[in-house]
């Protein structure tokens, strides 16, 4: 049984890059300059996984997705939805994958929430009975029963956002492709947002999920597996431990220690921060992961009269991966 939800090999897409009007007046006759959207990506998602699609804005996130969705073609390479071949099976493959964006703006705003979703289900083929059962389950699904009958126009961000993924799943797909989705939502209605998406769509009804995301901390949350995308190309993918590990300067454990009494000189201390009240100084020290180079320092420290108040184990952050591909050290590990 094929075990990928989602396959891509050697994905890319170019744009031809629009001039503006005194480009074309002082050069009519130059040729358009291509602009590269995706180049090479190669992925696997795995069915029933939600994984993650991170990247600064232009990374190439919306448009890779926009290509699994069928709703523009690639300029080379080839991709599958559920073993469906984009280019020679794409109705199959546009009925087996859902798609949600940030900005959703064709919901007709002085319909109901209820209203919308029964005619986008009649659009699917679906018939009267059939669109009002399946809109009524997924209200209910969605926390959005007591709030259905309401016009659009009144709904907070965070309903419009669970209407949209709920019409995303009128023709119930076995993958659920998410651009940003809380990009809008404030903090509270971005976490029940996670939570419906975790719990009622991922485990609740088994779905894939392909969540692209520029929130390091949502990605860190909710995947099990990432890929960094940067200018149109993969620059890391796998689990966030192997995605952080093997960064430049930043191998082994990161720990945060707080002592009192003096520091001892030494290179591997890669931060001490200012005294805190009562004389608590923080300490950060990358080590290797065998932890002799740990013991040595705390040794030290205690000789030095120092009284050690704790010691915690901080892992790298899909932050430094970002800083790391400013600092122009992007490449695959």
């Amino acid at each position: 049984m094929n075990e990928a939800a989602i396959r891509t090999q050697e994905l890319g897409k170019a744009y031809v890059k629009r001039r503006s009007l005194r480009e074309i007046a002082m050069s009519p006759f130059a040729a358009a300059e291509p602009v590269q959207g995706l180049v090479d990506v190669t992925l696997e998602v795995r069915r029933g996984e939600i994984f993650g699609l991170l990247g600064p804005n232009g990374a190439g996130k919306t448009t890779l997705l926009k290509i699994l969705a069928g709703l523009i073609l690639p300029t080379r390479g080839r991709a599958e939805v559920e073993g469906f071949d984009l280019a020679s099976e794409d109705r199959a493959a546009k009925r087996a994958i859902g798609f949600v964006t940030a900005d959703e703006r064709s919901f007709y705003w002085r319909l109901s929430g209820e209203e919308n979703l029964v005619f986008f289900a009649r659009l699917y083929g679906l018939g009267a009975e059939e669109a009002r059962r399946r809109v009524r389950d997924l209200c209910e699904t969605m926390e959005l029963k007591d709030v259905a009958a309401r016009q659009f126009m009144s709904y907070s961000s965070g309903m419009k956002q669970r209407l949209a993924i709920c019409r995303a799943l009128l023709h119930d797909p076995a993958v659920l492709c998410l651009d940003e989705p809380t990009r809008s939502l404030d903090p509270i209605a971005a976490k029940h947002l996670r939570r419906f998406v975790s719990e009622k769509l991922h485990v609740g009804r088994g779905k894939t999920v392909l969540l692209a995301t520029h929130n390091l901390a949502e990605a860190e949350e909710m995947c099990g597996r990432l890929v960094v995308l940067d200018r149109g190309r993969v620059v890391r993918q796998g689990r966030l431990e192997e995605i952080t590990g093997g960064l430049p300067g930043r191998d082994g454990y990161v720990l945060s220690v707080t002592g009192n009494g003096r520091v001892p000189e030494d290179p591997r201390w890669s931060a001490v921060e200012e005294p805190q009240p009562g004389g608590t100084l923080r300490l950060t020290v990358a080590v290797d992961r065998g932890g002799a180079a740990l013991s040595d320092l705390l040794r030290r420290l205690l000789a030095g009269g120092a009284t050690i108040l704790s010691c915690s184990r901080r892992e790298p952050s899909l932050q430094e991966v970002f800083d790391l591909m400013d600092e122009g050290g992007g490449g695959a590990p």
